[in-house]
């Protein structure tokens, strides 16, 4: 059995480089869940509040695999945003 040693650098820049190739060979645009930071972005808020209460009245998905872990669902979040999308004159 053989042992390879990988500084943290190289290591996390590996799993970054088969993460990409995967996501390019099974035709993956993006993460079907994000975090927080990411919804918040998406949705243009600045305040954690809004998103707790976007998630607690049940307006975009969330998954809670662990206690201090959050993730949220982007097709709902889209779902979210044309739902709430005024047509032109």
């Amino acid at each position: 059995m053989e042992v390879i040693c990988l500084q943290d650098e190289a290591f996390y820049a590996l799993i970054d480089k088969v993460v990409t190739q995967l996501k390019e060979k099974n035709n993956i645009t993006h993460d079907k869940w994000i975090s927080g930071e990411e919804a918040m972005s998406m949705l243009r808020i600045t305040s954690k509040t809004t998103l707790q209460k976007l998630r607690d009245t049940g307006a975009i998905r969330f998954s809670q695999p662990e206690k201090k872990i959050i993730l949220y669902d982007v097709e709902s979040i889209h779902t979210y945003l044309e739902k709430h999308a005024k047509d032109t004159f």
